[in-house]
């Protein structure tokens, strides 16, 4: 098996804006691994407010090369167990744990839902996501797009420009990014009105959940303060739903025990993605017949896509039938 990786930018078609700060662009790290002429590939992005340094996931993957580079295809549950074993940051794990997904099921010639008896009748669309920016000017993009559903970004609360957006006659998901304040969310817990809301993510600021209510009104979804499997007992009585998203998770093979976990605890479920290529959507792509929402817009906010595999289109999710993950590198 041989291991290639390099860094590319992925531009994105307009500045786009969360309560983190604004972004012209995404730097990613693109992982293939090659075996009798198939490539998988695994994709993850440079986030800062993750801390991610992709020069130093160069320099880990320069360190264990020889290492992947021996290993006999096993089934990739068992090749998950031996990336465990390099103490590997969970967004590069996530990128080979990806990468050997695909390279397995193309070496087989089934795809990730054949091989893990995964089978659905209908996919819930996908969201598409509107940058922070004047809520006028908001608006004005929800009304132009032919998309459905809607992820509105927030850097702060604002009673009337909430209200404003419950006017359109879309499905409509408020992303605060931690920006709300505890009075902010009590306020809105106690607003039949916010129930309209498909869900609000992240209100509060990390580890600040207790202050939330899974019973009130709104539907109440955890990010940043969803990491793992091990994180999502602590969450219940807080959160409805949970932001699956493959990075923060480690890869596919252990969001699949996610999925059955948050289930198990009556939990919904997102599929979510970072600024992605279609490599990274791809890989998300193959769990949204799990899924009771979907937010895999990462490849249609940027300008210079460089695969071609599972993807979105206006927000219909369209699963490839090719073994693997269905990627292709353009």
């Amino acid at each position: 098996m041989k291991l290639h990786f390099q860094i590319v930018r992925l531009k994105l078609k307009e500045t786009f804006s969360i309560s983190y700060g604004s972004y012209s662009h995404r730097d990613a790290l693109v992982v293939s691994l090659t075996k009798h002429n198939k490539t998988g590939y695994g994709e993850c992005t440079a986030i800062d407010y993750y801390g991610i340094d992709l020069n130093a996931f160069i320099l880990k993957l320069e360190s264990i090369q020889s290492l992947l580079e021996k290993r006999e295809i096993i089934y990739p549950t068992e090749f998950y167990l031996f990336l465990e074993s390099l103490n590997l940051h969970f967004f590069l794990c996530s990128a080979l744990d990806c990468a050997y997904w695909d390279l397995f099921g193309k070496l087989e010639k089934k795809n990730f839902l054949e091989l893990n008896s995964i089978s659905y009748n209908k996919l819930p669309e996908s969201s598409i996501t509107i940058s922070i920016d004047p809520i006028e000017n908001q608006i004005e993009k929800i009304k132009k797009s032919n998309w459905n559903n809607f992820k509105v970004k927030c850097n702060h609360f604002n009673e009337l420009e909430l209200n404003s957006l419950l006017c359109l006659d879309k499905n409509i998901a408020l992303d605060a990014n931690c920006s709300f304040s505890i009075d902010d969310c009590k306020l809105i817990e106690n607003n039949k009105l916010s129930s309209q809301f498909t869900y609000i993510e992240q209100p509060l600021e990390v580890n600040s959940f207790t202050n939330l209510n899974a019973n009130k009104y709104p539907n109440w979804m955890a990010d940043e303060d969803c990491q793992n499997e091990t994180s999502i007992l602590g969450l219940k009585h807080h959160y409805s739903t949970l932001n699956l998203k493959l990075v923060k998770l480690g890869g596919l093979t252990p969001a699949l025990q996610f999925v059955k976990e948050a289930k198990a605890n009556n939990f919904k479920i997102m599929i979510g993605c970072m600024t992605e290529s279609t490599i990274g959507i791809s890989a998300g792509a193959v769990l949204t017949p799990y899924a009771d929402f979907v937010d895999l817009d990462g490849a249609n906010l940027i300008s210079n896509d460089i695969a071609n595999g599972n993807f979105i289109d206006n927000g219909k999710v369209f699963l490839s039938e090719k073994p693997g993950l269905g990627i292709s590198l353009k």
